[in-house]
């Protein structure tokens, strides 16, 4: 097995091979199940990070997870509005996380803007290159006006992008190097996330290699699936991984026994 250590912009080269986990936020302000208390939500996103830190996570993606149905580009003022307020309130009670953002479906552009806000390190775009058939409708990836304000806000801000992003299929035959390639080469991204079909689906460590192949230099992370199970399948081919989907309880909130369990892990096999 590779003990490969290098890792995706922000983290440095002396970091272990990082565990990002994601704070699935509540219905925010402008979404159809938004239920009217943002104190609520704020509540349980705070407890969500606060598993994550403690069982000692390297950074955490939050993400307006709640809702579905997602818009496919630009989301509410609203949603902007609170999405701000929760990232900045988690980045100031967790400030040992890197900070990502992640607004669903695709925008990108705010996702940047907040993440300027608050001082995240990085965001996440679902489709940054070519176009996507998803359950809202067909997606184009918008990489112009991404890399234009990222460069407006200092251009600091880490642009971590999907490949073949899950619950979607492309518009038309793309290979998936040939997507990596676009995203990576072209369209200014600082690592790529491959994941399964589907929140949840475990990745295919074949694809990881696929793509390591055509793109030697590119940071490759794992995006959906990752589990206890499978860890070691990943730590050989991939540079860390984002996850959530293992680590929740039966309330759908995140365990910090899990959290603490596939730390130790990820420890025991690439960080001693």
């Amino acid at each position: 097995m590779s003990t490969r250590i290098d890792v995706p912009p922000p983290f440095t080269g002396a970091s272990c091979w990082p565990l990002i986990g994601v704070i699935h936020l509540d219905p925010l302000p402008g979404s159809p199940n938004w239920g009217g208390s943002l104190n609520a939500v704020r509540e349980l996103a705070l407890r969500d990070a606060e598993a994550y830190a403690a069982g000692g996570f390297d950074a955490v993606i939050v993400e307006n997870y709640g809702d579905r149905p997602f818009l496919p580009g630009q989301v509410p003022p609203a949603t902007i509005a609170a999405l701000t307020l929760l990232a900045a309130q988690i980045r100031g009670a967790f400030p040992e996380l890197l900070l990502g953002i992640n607004v669903l479906r695709n925008d990108v552009v705010a996702a940047l803007s907040i993440a300027a806000a608050v001082e995240a390190a990085f965001v996440r775009a679902n489709v940054l290159v070519s176009a996507m058939v998803t359950d809202q409708g067909v997606i184009e990836g918008k990489a112009w006006e991404i890399a234009h304000l990222r460069r407006q806000l200092g251009g600091k801000i880490a642009l971590w992008a999907d490949v073949l992003v899950k619950h979607a299929v492309p518009l038309g035959e793309q290979d998936i190097t040939d997507q990596a390639s676009d995203a990576f080469q072209r369209a200014g991204a600082a690592a790529l996330i491959l994941s399964g079909r589907a929140t949840g689906a475990p990745a295919d460590p074949a694809a990881f290699t696929r793509v390591r192949t055509c793109l030697p230099a590119a940071p490759l992370l794992v995006g959906s699936g990752l589990s206890a199970a499978n860890l070691a399948d990943f730590l050989a081919v991939a540079n860390g991984a984002i996850v959530a989907t293992s680590l929740l309880d039966g309330a759908q909130r995140v365990d910090p026994e899990k959290v603490r369990n596939l730390r130790k892990l990820r420890d025991g096999a690439l960080c001693n």
